[in-house]
């Protein structure tokens, strides 16, 4: 295997890592407010995430920017939590212009908190880089495998969604607020367990 495709191997298995659930708890809290149809704005919205991870990796695993372990490991839970509050005051619905005011703040927010994330994935990625010569080529692999396992995670959730709604019959608001209120329960419960480290 060369060293792209190991490294894709290992961005892909971080994001899918179900013992690191954090970040994919944060696409199901980003995610909630969609349905299938919806597809262009998640794929805006993911792709606004993915440009704040990138940049952020990059700076962080070139020693550009430095912040502490714990904090990162704090906020990211407060990330999922600030998105699974923002779903209870947003509107569903996929009518209307695809880009609107509102989504154009949504998709700021998921830049940002891409960029918390991005941090996150450098303390894993940063203990793989020692050996090797040159980081380019690991860390573009790195983040193409994390953007491969996301979409994957992102499918996924749109399938459950699509059964449960469209199938099953739930009321769209109320698929949106119970994933918004068990991610924001297992972020708290994530900020306490982090914070104790921080604090």
């Amino acid at each position: 295997m060369s060293t792209i495709e190991l490294y894709i191997e290992y961005g892909f298995q971080h994001i899918s890592d179900i013992a690191a659930y954090d970040h994919i708890l944060f696409l199901v809290a980003l995610c909630a407010l969609y349905l299938v149809q919806d597809w262009r704005k998640i794929a805006v919205l993911v792709t606004a995430f993915t440009i704040g991870h990138s940049v952020s990796l990059a700076l962080a695993t070139l020693d550009v920017v430095h912040v502490s372990s714990e904090l990162i490991e704090f906020l990211i839970p407060v990330t999922i939590l600030m998105t699974a509050i923002f779903n209870f005051f947003q509107q569903p619905g996929s009518e209307g212009k695809t880009f609107d005011l509102r989504q154009m703040r949504n998709y700021g927010i998921s830049l940002f908190f891409g960029l918390i994330h991005g941090l996150g994935f450098s303390n894993y990625l940063r203990a793989m880089l020692d050996a090797e010569e040159s980081i380019f080529s690991p860390l573009l692999s790195f983040n193409i495998g994390l953007e491969i396992g996301q979409l994957r995670i992102v499918a996924i959730i749109l399938f459950i969604s699509f059964i449960v709604v469209n199938i099953f019959g739930l009321k769209r608001k109320h698929w949106i607020y119970g994933v918004s209120a068990l991610a924001a329960l297992v972020a708290i419960q994530l900020m306490v367990e982090t914070g104790k480290n921080l604090f």
